[in-house]
């Protein structure tokens, strides 16, 4: 079979999903299954995966589905221990003492506050967490999942305290004599290059994320405002850009001085820092809030299983409300830090199932080490904490229970299907992976135009594989070889694949389905995906140019192209809000004066 036969076979499971979840609106629930009946047909008859093999990689799938199942079901109990023992009211009440403004809460949440939990944890924490507690603070479902999924994006190549970098692009080129080389070239080991490709994808995200909170909120006023318009979420343009340079200049100088461990979690934690006490005082924030419409407004879409906690006086205090969440994040970080005991002892209670089927696929999982089982040890904390009776806190569990229930059939067919693709490899007809033969079929399409390619490969893989980290671990050497076949500089553009892998974890169909399943949203996956398509677009489009402006300088090309047209929307849309501003106030003034 010719290789663009076997690279558009390739591309029939991704197509297949795309197809039903984003075109059709099919729920995850009927689409999964579709997919990866597809997707091991595709495997075994046209590529020659032997049976054994598609067992064994769905099983490992279906194992790596029960842990993600298990985190979701911790973060949602988690919340519900908040809400039955009434925690969660003063968590609603502080943020409103900070700002009752929607636009100013989704960004300390998501922004500030999802970056440190992805530095601590990554693995689709965050979204699993700060959905269900933006829910509770009075979100709609379907507007707290899109937030959520929305800064899935550049605090993640440094996630799991810089997993993405230090395993994923590590692993991806460790061994290779053409890394080595490059790396001697450079006068460094092959260690301190990975950790400086890790440098220039914290610059490359730096420049990105600076407006990814405005991106935000525009995307909440938009798909969720009552004029349903862009020009409510331009209304906080300076506020944004403050939270965006607060997190990502800290982010930047990190990745650089220390290395990957650390950038998302300090960089988080100096972010808040900087921007809550702003918020308190009103620094660059509009004298008019902003709300959702009255819930009577609502659609049925926005509205999940869970639902917002009615405005009632906190009988907790803040600090005590608030420190499972602050205990949580402790963990989190002294069980990921190698430099400490604790995640060594944690990863000691491991189930490992070697050579399963008689494949050379392994399963191992440390049941321990899981965040999910943080969580819930968390919250039985809780439950002695806010001296729960036995009643609510069985409520709790039972509604958490439901809920991943109502989430499993999604993620048992989602991530198996993922796993069959990947080790599509092993195969009688000696092809390659589906994934990699794919990227080669890109790379011949593009030639020197790589750089502008080179993040959509990353997002297509973390969107097959549902993680930055494995994208990276596919892809890495790919790139790297791809750069030297066309000549430009592989460590930037295997920087551009983290930065690439990182944005798909926005539209991941497992981080999808997760982060609707913690709000309580089950069915509405491609609705999701759909919303979050121009976010990802504005995310690979400035990735791109900066890419190609990086290896080849400014100039009449492509590269400067994509960048200006980004940088031009934006001083556009803020100048023209500007406008909008003047006039109304000139408008306003008038009113005034005849009166």
């Amino acid at each position: 079979m010719g290789f663009w036969s076997l690279a558009l076979l390739a591309l029939t499971p991704i197509l297949t999903v795309l197809l039903l979840l984003v075109l059709l609106g099919w729920p995850a629930k009927r689409a999964m299954p579709l997919a990866f009946l597809m997707t091991g047909l595709v495997a075994i008859f046209f590529w020659g995966v032997p049976y054994n093999y598609v067992a064994a990689a769905s099983t490992k799938g279906i194992i790596t589905a029960i842990e993600v199942l298990f985190i979701v079901f911790g973060a949602v109990l988690m919340l519900n221990t908040l809400r039955e023992s009434g925690a969660i009211h003063t968590i609603r009440a502080g943020f409103t003492t900070i700002t009752p403004d929607r636009r100013i809460q989704a960004i300390i949440i998501c922004w500030l506050f999802g970056s440190f939990i992805e530095g601590a944890s990554g693995f689709g924490t965050p979204s699993a967490i700060l959905a269900p507690l933006l829910v509770a603070i009075g979100f709609p479902a379907m507007a707290a999942v899109l937030s959520a999924l929305i800064i899935q994006s550049t605090p993640v190549s440094f996630g799991a305290v810089g997993t993405p970098i230090l395993i994923g692009v590590n692993s991806g080129l460790s061994g290779a004599p053409n890394v080595a080389e490059q790396a001697a070239a450079l006068g460094m080991t092959t260690d301190e290059f990975i950790r400086s490709i890790g440098g220039e994808v914290a610059i490359f995200h730096g420049m990105i994320g600076v407006f990814l909170p405005l991106v935000l909120v525009m995307m909440l006023t938009l798909f969720f405002g009552e004029k349903r318009s862009i020009w409510a979420g331009l209304e906080v343009w300076k506020f944004a850009l403050f939270a965006g340079l607060a997190f990502t200049v800290p982010y930047a100088l990190i990745a650089n001085v220390l290395g990957p461990e650390f950038p998302s979690l300090f960089g988080g934690l100096i972010g808040l820092a900087i921007v809550v006490p702003a918020a308190k005082k009103g620094w660059f924030m509009p004298k008019k809030s902003w709300d959702f419409p009255p819930l009577s407004k609502w659609e049925q879409d926005w509205m999940g299983m869970l639902s917002a906690d009615p405005l009632t006086k906190p009988t907790i205090s803040m600090f005590k409300a608030w420190f499972p969440y602050i205990l949580i994040g402790f963990i989190l970080v002294i069980t990921r830090m190698e430099a400490l005991p604790f995640g060594a002892a944690l990863k000691k209670v491991a189930i490992t199932i070697e050579q399963v089927f008689g494949t050379t696929i392994d399963i191992s999982s440390t049941p321990l080490f899981l965040p999910g089982t943080i969580m819930v040890a968390v919250s039985v904390v809780g439950y002695f904490l806010y001296k729960m009776d036995r009643s609510s806190y069985r409520t709790a569990v039972s509604n958490s229970a439901k809920m991943i229930v109502s989430a499993a059939p999604a993620l048992l067919f989602a991530v198996p299907m993922v796993q069959v693709f990947i080790n599509s490899g092993v195969n009688a007809n000696g092809y390659e992976s589906m994934p990699l033969l794919l990227a080669e079929g890109v790379s011949k399409m593009v030639g020197e135009h790589w750089p502008v390619v080179a993040p959509v490969i990353g997002a297509l893989g973390a969107f097959i594989a549902g993680s930055n980290t494995i994208s990276n671990m596919m892809f890495a050497l790919f790139q790297f070889g791809a750069a030297e076949n066309v000549g430009i500089s592989p460590a930037t553009i295997v920087a551009l694949q983290a930065v690439g892998g990182a944005a798909g974890n926005i539209i991941c169909v497992h981080n999808v389905v997760a982060a609707a399943a913690a709000a309580g949203i089950i069915g509405k996956e491609g609705v999701l995906i759909r919303k979050v398509l121009l976010p990802l677009t504005y995310y690979l489009v400035f990735a791109g140019g900066l890419g190609y402006v990086a290896i080849h300088g400014f100039g009449l090309h492509i590269g400067t192209l994509f960048v200006a047209t980004v940088l031009l929307v934006f001083l556009i849309m803020i100048l023209k809000y500007q406008r909008k501003a003047k006039l109304a106030n000139i408008e306003n003034n008038k009113k005034v004066s005849t009166l």
